[in-house]
């Protein structure tokens, strides 16, 4: 499909959502649901969390189309209202959230390697699933969304040093995982 063909096919897409058809709604959905989906994943503890999160999302993306401008990427947007609804989340459950925030020197012998760069997709989500909740959302946050120490400290509720550890810790916890699996 041509560049001018696939953005009119998304401007209609987007125009029969702002004005509640059914089947704009539904085919957006089937577009864009397991990309999404797999956002949510990244930062919840369990499916159904992320299935939770992935509904309320979309409600929010329904009630919010009509905002999108059209300048950046359309699945950039849907991204963002995503990761702040995990967010969202995650700050109602502040109390579980907060104690898995641990304040930890970084660690600067965290060595990178050719290796790492093959791990298959699967075994790293696999991997980041089994981070403690604070460390996922941070790695998450700077290494995938690509938010900077002070913007996920706002975000957070934290210092940027407690962001920076975070990352550290997650790395380190990251890098163990991924030497047991190809040691074990």
């Amino acid at each position: 499909m041509s560049q001018n063909k696939h953005l009119n096919a998304l401007e209609q897409l987007i125009k029969g959502c702002v004005n509640g058809d059914h089947r704009s709604q539904k085919l957006l959905y089937e577009t864009y649901s397991s990309r999404l989906y797999a956002v949510c994943l990244r930062y919840m503890s369990s499916r159904e969390e992320a299935q939770d999160v992935l509904q309320d999302s979309f409600v929010k993306i329904f009630n919010k189309i009509g905002s999108y401008n059209f300048e950046g990427a359309f699945e950039g947007w849907l991204r963002r209202v995503v990761v702040n609804t995990a967010l969202e989340q995650l700050r109602r459950n502040k109390h579980k959230f907060e104690e898995r925030f641990e304040e930890f020197e970084p660690d600067t012998n965290f060595v990178t390697n050719e290796a790492e760069g093959k791990i298959e997709v699967e075994a790293l989500m696999k991997s980041l699933q089994s981070l403690a909740i604070g460390y996922r959302t941070v790695f998450n946050l700077y290494v995938v969304e690509g938010f900077t120490h002070a913007e996920i400290a706002n975000q957070l509720g934290m210092s940027e040093a407690t962001s920076k550890s975070q990352l550290s810790r997650a790395k380190k916890i990251l890098q163990n995982i991924i030497i047991q699996q190809h040691v074990g």
